[in-house]
């Protein structure tokens, strides 16, 4: 077995649903060091980070993910013990085998051999990792991030290791992510007997016009490079239980995905505008997940991109659809970002899996993009 799915499956089976790391990052920063890292173990609340560097010069060129993983599902469900990596007809099942430490394991070993290769490489690697990503994501990559830009140290380049493939290792490279924005809205009425509705306010009627206007609104048609903005209602409660009860009060959760077309204050004030032009009467609490990011063409997407042709035998398709990922905090530092990792379609599933030629693979086009950028 190569030293790749060695690697991944030893990651494979410490259990470290989030926010635990259960020793993953040590057994990383072991081999880190062994090639020459200044590693620095960075705790912040209940969650582990790592932060390790090779060389001093620019540009920084830095690996980012994570650890933690999200809880199995029913066990009775799995063909196999999730934390005990199984190989079946050419599949790696166990929790996290796609999302995502074999990329975590295809990171580590291209740097083993990229450093056996170029003892003396061009500019900086650096490794970003955290066990907060499936969790809030607050004392993780975000915290690490604004630790170091306390430092004034920055990082020029970061390739995440998300699995951002669709059907094989490459295919696909995330080159930014929409904005993720949510709302959590109370709709305030006046509790009564529904045969006396004058003398209630049932705040789901008051409520229903501004919710479809909401949903029914074209926010934007995005741009050539990010979908159109999406308004989601994720959560909607409201009732006593009782058939013969108007209810007082309504609780609802919201989101937005926006593209960088869209201002996130214009966001909020769009959303309070039709709620009072409705006369809702409402209290609402807003919370920002991420910005929007975008890496446009330049010397690491030319990298990357060039280093997957060369070991698919094609070019990938640039995409920023899906949810967010710890890239909307390190973009923040002026980094270019791209994403890059095995196939997705069972992340976060029972029996979730990985091809071994995808992790082989991604082991290939890591290394590549290091001789491409650093080399």
């Amino acid at each position: 077995m190569s030293a790749t799915l060695d690697l991944t499956r030893n990651l494979l089976e410490r259990n470290s649903v989030t926010p635990a790391d259960e020793g993953c990052q040590d057994l990383m920063a072991q081999r880190l060091e062994a090639c020459g890292f200044r590693v620095e173990k960075l705790r912040y609340g209940n969650v582990d980070n790592l932060w390790a560097v090779r060389g001093t010069a620019s540009p920084v060129l830095c690996f980012a993910g994570h650890t933690d993983v999200v809880p199995t599902g029913p066990l009775h469900e799995w063909q196999s013990n999730p934390f005990v990596a199984t190989v079946r007809d050419g599949m790696l099942y166990g929790r996290g085998a796609a999302d995502m430490k074999s990329g975590l394991a295809a990171m580590i070993t291209a740097t083993e051999a990229f450093v056996a290769e170029k003892p003396n490489h061009k500019g900086s690697i650096a490794f970003l990792i955290t066990s907060d990503e499936e969790g809030p994501s607050v004392d993780g990559t975000k915290k690490v991030v604004e630790t170091l830009m306390e430092r004034k140290q920055r990082i020029d380049w970061c390739i995440v290791g998300e699995p951002s493939s669709e059907v094989v290792t490459g295919d696909t490279i995330k080159i930014g992510r929409r904005g993720s924005l949510s709302g959590r809205l109370t709709v305030h009425g006046v509790q009564g007997h529904i045969a006396y509705p004058q003398l209630a306010e049932n705040p789901m009627h008051t409520f229903a016009p501004a919710l479809a206007e909401l949903v029914s609104r074209v926010w934007d048609h995005g741009n050539e490079h990010f979908q159109p903005t999406s308004f989601q209602v994720s959560n909607l409660n409201v009732g006593t239980g009782a058939p013969n009860v108007i209810p007082g009060e309504l609780k609802a959760r919201f989101n937005l995905r926006y593209s960088p077309v869209q201002k996130l204050d214009q966001l909020k004030a769009t959303v309070e505008e039709i709620l009072n032009r409705h006369k809702v009467r409402y209290t609402l609490d807003w919370h920002l997940s991420g910005e929007p990011f975008y890496t446009p063409p330049g010397k690491l997407l030319k990298g990357v991109s060039s280093a997957v042709g060369k070991i698919l035998g094609k070019q990938p398709v640039y995409s920023t659809g899906g949810g967010t990922s710890d890239g909307r905090f390190i973009a923040q530092m002026g980094a270019e970002v791209v994403e890059l990792g095995v196939p997705n379609p069972t992340i976060h599933k029972v029996n979730e899996c990985v091809r071994l030629e995808d992790v082989e693979a991604l082991h290939g086009m890591y290394l590549q993009a290091l001789r491409n950028l650093l080399g």
